[in-house]
């Protein structure tokens, strides 16, 4: 098998914006069935990512019985990631899910005994990790750089930047705002640079300060008040079990001038970086402060060499073929994707009782 036969579950935004045209670059990859609650989406698909014989569904439960169809990428709201990807795995399916993994870890958890149990490869759609910087970041890493990296912070932080389309704004369909949304990107690089997925408990706050505003400068249109029920920021301050701690900020909505999103701070105790303004490593030559930027323009990763363009998300989607073709190995495994869902949750149950969280 070079080809990997994949149907689409969700044909929106982030199919369009990042997967759909990801999969077409993928030589490994061909888009062969498309399904959405609203046909027309799926229609619109199948004519500008497929070809005439590509199927369109508007039931997942009719496209999983396809047997000819090897791999599935779900890309629905957050509340039914959990139901079609098992659903998917049990069907014998291969499964890149969006972020987050779930709405909570008992969810998490049941995508990850559906995986085990079909033997069918599962990976979460942290394209994030997958940026020149971070993969960068992360091999200094590996080497040894930073050495024992004890504290470190999660930022994604937007000024005015709710996402008025969708579902996102809708608590009950996505189980939060934007620490479910984007904060989930910076913490997953996060414990990744880290290499630490052991957490021991937790601090969180989550605020509606600004959701019922007006005339909000919001770089999509005032949103709608009536259904902005979750959150606009959320903090959080997470404590591992090996005493390194990392602080998370995440908001869609906040009066902070200087919005940086999806990035991460380490700090080591030989050496740090930041990805606050470009990549920069922070470390002591000859006695002295040394600030290092790598030029990320130059040069190429080869790890994933003939990617193809090179983008997050296509690096996304070639890791998910050749796992599944025996090529290679995932990069983003379901495993940490379910501490990064972990997390959040322990974050918002901190809210929820107004005390830390102890994870076990």
């Amino acid at each position: 098998m070079d080809t990997i036969k994949i149907g689409v579950i969700g044909c929106g935004g982030i199919a369009n914006g990042k997967h759909m045209p990801a999969e077409k670059r993928n030589p490994a990859s061909e888009m062969v069935a498309f399904c959405d609650i609203i046909e027309e989406r799926a229609l619109k698909a199948r004519e500008e990512y497929g070809t005439p014989e590509c199927a369109v569904y508007t039931d997942y439960r009719e496209l999983l019985k396809d047997k000819s169809i090897d791999a599935v990428l779900v890309l629905t709201p957050n509340c039914s990631h959990c139901e079609i990807t098992v659903a998917a795995l049990n069907a014998g399916k291969h499964v890149l899910c969006e972020k987050p993994m779930a709405m909570n870890y008992e969810e998490a958890k049941k995508m990850l005994a559906a995986r085990d149990k079909s033997g069918k490869v599962l990976t979460i759609g942290y394209q994030n990790r997958f940026r020149p910087d971070a993969l960068y970041m992360k091999a200094r890493a590996e080497e040894g750089m930073f050495g024992d990296i004890y504290y470190a912070e999660a930022i994604a932080i937007r000024r005015r930047a709710v996402p008025t389309w969708g579902v996102f704004i809708d608590q009950e369909k996505q189980g939060g705002g934007p620490l479910i949304d984007i904060g989930t990107h910076a913490l997953d690089l996060t414990l990744f640079m880290m290499n630490n997925y052991e957490p021991a408990y937790c601090v969180g706050k989550t605020f509606h300060k600004l959701n019922k505003d007006k005339n909000t400068g919001n770089i999509w249109g005032d949103w709608d008040t009536e259904r902005f029920t979750a959150e606009d920021s959320a903090f959080g301050f997470v404590v591992m079990k090996n005493g390194a701690v990392i602080y998370l900020k995440s908001s869609w909505a906040l009066n902070m001038a200087d919005p940086k999103e999806a990035i991460t701070t380490i700090c080591g105790d030989k050496a740090g970086a930041d990805m606050l303004d470009g990549l920069r490593i922070n470390t002591i030559i000859g006695g002295r402060q040394v600030m290092i930027t790598p030029d990320m323009n130059s040069g190429e990763v080869a790890f994933f060499e003939g990617s193809g363009s090179g983008k997050p998300e296509d690096l996304e989607s070639k890791t998910f073929t050749d796992a599944i073709l025996g090529k290679g190995k995932l990069y983003v495994t379901a495993d940490q994707a379910a501490v990064v869902t972990r997390i959040l949750e322990g974050i918002y149950k901190s809210e929820e009782s107004g005390k830390p969280y102890y994870f076990d």
